[in-house]
C-alpha cells in the first residue's frame, strides 16, 4: 500500500493514507507529501465511525482498502458518499478462516461480512487466482467486479537496496551457505517446519539459517533451534527494512507458510537472483513459480521434502528467472492496473 501510494504521488495524484495504528513498520517510508490519518481505534468495531468521519470530511474520489475491508464499505453506506471503494483481499480467506482461532459467533459474522458486504464494493482485487477462487467461494461476487492484479513487489529501489552493504560474517564468500527466511514470526509462516528442515540439511552439509522478522513465535523458535541442536547455526536478527541485501547474498530463500495471498518475499527473492524453495500453499507460490518451473514447490508442513529441496538448491543452483516473467510484478505495470480500477473515467 505504501509502494502504491508513493507511486501515485509521483504521478501527481493527491493521495492520503488512513491507518488504524501509529505503530506500523513502514510509516517512515511514506512520502512526506501524503497526509496520514490515524484512526487510533483499539477495537475493530470503532474503526467504521472514525473512517466515516474522514470520508465525510475529505470527500475522496476513490478509496483503496487492504486488509480490513468491511469498514470502508460500511462507512460509505453510513455517509452516502460517492467515493468509489476498491477493496483488496490480502490472503486466501477460506483457508485463513479455517486456521484462525475465533469464537463461533465471530466466525459467522466474518462469513456474513464477506457474503453481504463484498459484493457492494465497486471492485475487488485478488493478488492471485487462488485468492480469487477463494473469494468466489465466500461470496456471490459479480464477475465484472473481481480482478486479479499482482502485488507491486518489484520496484526500482529494490535493486539499489539489494546492493547495499551487509556487514554480517555469515555472508562472507568463504562462509558456509546461508538459507534465508523472512516474515512475521507467527504460526502461519511455518518457521518451525523450516527449522526442522534445516536440521536435516545440517546433517548432510554445513549451512546456516537466517530468519528475518519479528513476532510472538521468537521464544519458541529459539527454543526449538536449541532442541534440534542447530542453535549455533541459526540467527533471528529481527525486522529489517532492507531484506533485499540478504536475498542478494543468500544461497537459497525458503518460504515455509501454511497459507498466503501472493507472498512478496518470494517474488523479491527471485528478483534478487536468489534460488527459492516454497511450500505449495494456498495461494500464490505456484503462480509465482509457474508451477515449479522457477523454484521448488514442496507439500505444506513436510520438513523432509523441504530439506531435500534445499539441499538440491544448494548443490545445484538453478538458472536465474527470466526478466520477462518477473515483469508482471513490477510497480509501473501493477500501479497502472490499480489506477484503471480506482479512476476508470
Amino acid at each position: 500500500m505504501v509502494t502504491l501510494a508513493n507511486h501515485f504521488v509521483r504521478l501527481q495524484y493527491n493521495v492520503q493514507m488512513i491507518v488504524v495504528s501509529e505503530k506500523v513498520a513502514y510509516l517512515s517510508e511514506v512520502d512526506p507529501a501524503i497526509l496520514v490519518h490515524f484512526l487510533k481505534s483499539r477495537r475493530r468495531i470503532q474503526v467504521t465511525p472514525s473512517l466515516a468521519r474522514i470520508m465525510r470530511n475529505e470527500r475522496f474520489d476513490a478509496l483503496l482498502s487492504s486488509p480490513r475491508n468491511f469498514p470502508p464499505i460500511l462507512a460509505r453506506w453510513i455517509t452516502r458518499s460517492p467515493t468509489r471503494v476498491v477493496i483488496r483481499e490480502a490472503t486466501t480467506p477460506t483457508v485463513a478462516l479455517a486456521h484462525r482461532k475465533m469464537q463461533r459467533r465471530v466466525q459467522i459474522a466474518v462469513q456474513l461480512g464477506y457474503r453481504l458486504l463484498y459484493p457492494c464494493a465497486d471492485a475487488i482485487v485478488a493478488p492471485s487466482y487462488g485468492v480469487a477462487h477463494s473469494l468466489l467461494q465466500m461470496a456471490s461476487i459479480p464477475s465484472h467486479k473481481l480482478h486479479v492484479i499482482r502485488n507491486p513487489a518489484i520496484t526500482p529501489d529494490l535493486f539499489v537496496k539489494a546492493n547495499a552493504p551487509l556487514d554480517h560474517p555469515w555472508f562472507r564468500s568463504d562462509a558456509p551457505p546461508v538459507v534465508l527466511g523472512a516474515g512475521r514470526l507467527v504460526p502461519l509462516k511455518g518457521f518451525d517446519i523450516l527449522l526442522h528442515a534445516f536440521a536435516r540439511v545440517r546433517e548432510q552439509m554445513p549451512a546456516r539459517l537466517v530468519i528475518l522478522g519479528e513476532g510472538e513465535e521468537r521464544p519458541r523458535l529459539l527454543q526449538l533451534a536449541s532442541d534440534l541442536g542447530v542453535a549455533a547455526d541459526v540467527e533471528l536478527p529481527g525486522f529489517d527494512l532492507n531484506p533485499f541485501r540478504y536475498m542478494k547474498r543468500a544461497s537459497v530463500f525458503v518460504l515455509s507458510s501454511w497459507y498466503e495471498g501472493l507472498p512478496n518475499v518470494l517474488i523479491q527473492a527471485l528478483a534478487c537472483g536468489c534460488p527459492v524453495v516454497s511450500t505449495d500453499c494456498p495461494s500464490g507460490p505456484s503462480e509465482i513459480l509457474d508451477g515449479g518451473r522457477y523454484g521448488a514447490l514442496v507439500p505444506v508442513g513436510d520438513a523432509e521434502a523441504m530439506a531435500r529441496a534445499i539441499v538440491r538448491a544448494l548443490r545445484e543452483p538453478p538458472e536465474p528467472v527470466p526478466a520477462e516473467w518477473l515483469q508482471q510484478f513490477e510497480l509501473d505495470q501493477v500501479a497502472q492496473q490499480y489506477l484503471n480500477l480506482l479512476l476508470p473515467d
